[in-house]
């Protein structure tokens, strides 16, 4: 039962890399659409694109907090309480990102929809990558039951590759569902605009990916060995084939396609990142039978789970469903319809 449990952690885990990594990507190209006259479009669309859904997406957050500290209590412990820095950052972040994007569109002056913008993009910019830095110094072994806190947990070449991967791939996702909005919205210019941000972000994916590899070697012995071995190979692999269509995806206009590669190279990239773990929670010091709860407690996460699973997911995928086609508010913003910004070097 623990490696069931296990596995539905890593799903979750995915599943909050993918909702959630796309909502720090808009932020990222939010953070890098220029002044308030060249930047006003695309940030009108970023805006648009994410208020029905911007929220949801943390109730897979919610999900991987809950079953971590009642599945695998010892892992919590242990994470939390080496990583309590880089996780409090990363959470101070979420809190002010969703304060800005919440307080910057109905802000009467410029000033403050300045002041808030900046707040929403810079923390869209900081917490995947302090996420990604505490899942590093995990994958590295950096962290072990009765690890003190310190800097070199998440203060180290793996961490750090991590975070900057978290980066790119939420910059990835952004760019490739906002360009889908935009030619929902007859934004051609704004699909051009996100389809090229798009491709820069996929090579810099791409790039970071092969560097980490490398690091890993040595830095990250057991997971290197997973990543190039089996299962965790095989997912590797995945994620290189969905790279490559999402690369041919967004050289047209290739419709809703390129979201779902987009999706299969970040969940293919973090199920092998988990398969490479294997037998390990944390590398290389607590495996999954020595970190889970009590068989009963299990057994029981195992039915809520079920029972969460049955209730919620038709409702998020509905809600996406209904967002992606433009089901739920119509665009007023006669902007986007307009030649304007765009993308002017």
């Amino acid at each position: 039962m623990a490696d069931v449990i296990a596995v539905v952690l890593l799903l979750a885990v995915a599943a909050y890399s993918c909702g959630g990594g796309t909502d720090y990507g808009a932020g990222f190209w939010d953070l890098t659409a220029g002044g308030a006259k060249r930047g006003e479009r695309p940030r009108r669309l970023i805006d648009h694109a994410m208020a029905p859904v911007w929220e949801v997406n943390n109730v897979w957050l919610i999900f991987v907090l809950v079953i971590m500290w009642t599945g695998f209590p010892v892992m919590f412990q242990t994470v939390f309480s080496a990583m309590w820095l880089p996780l409090a950052l990363a959470a101070v972040g979420m809190v002010l990102r969703g304060a800005g994007f919440a307080l910057r569109k109905p802000s009467r002056r410029l000033a403050g929809r300045r002041l808030y913008g900046a707040v929403f993009a810079v923390s869209s910019l900081l917490t995947p990558f302090f996420f990604g830095a505490a899942a590093g110094g995990v994958a590295s072994g950096r962290v072990a039951p009765g690890t003190p806190a310190a800097a070199d947990a998440w203060s180290n070449p793996t961490s750090l590759l991590f975070g900057l991967l978290a980066i790119a791939t939420t910059a990835l996702l952004g760019a490739v569902f906002l360009a889908a909005d935009a030619r929902r919205f007859e934004a051609p210019d704004l699909d051009g605009y996100f389809r090229r941000r798009g491709l820069g972000a996929l090579a810099a994916v791409a790039v970071l990916a092969v560097i980490t590899l490398f690091v890993t070697h040595d830095d990250a012995p057991h997971v290197w060995h997973g990543l190039t071995h089996g299962v965790g190979l095989v997912f590797v692999v995945l994620a290189a084939v969905a790279t490559l269509a999402t690369g041919g995806l967004l050289l047209t206009a290739s419709g809703s396609w390129s979201r779902v590669t987009a999706v299969a190279v970040v969940a293919s990239a973090v199920i092998a990142w988990g398969m490479a773990q294997r037998p390990y929670l944390i590398p290389t010091s607590l495996t999954i039978a020595e970190g889970a709860g009590a068989p009963g407690t299990l057994r029981w996460l195992g039915v809520v789970t079920l029972v969460a699973v049955l209730l919620v997911l038709p409702a998020v995928v509905l809600l996406y469903w209904l967002d992606t086609h433009g089901e739920l508010e119509s665009l007023t913003d006669a902007d986007l319809r307009r030649g304007g910004a765009g993308d002017r070097g």
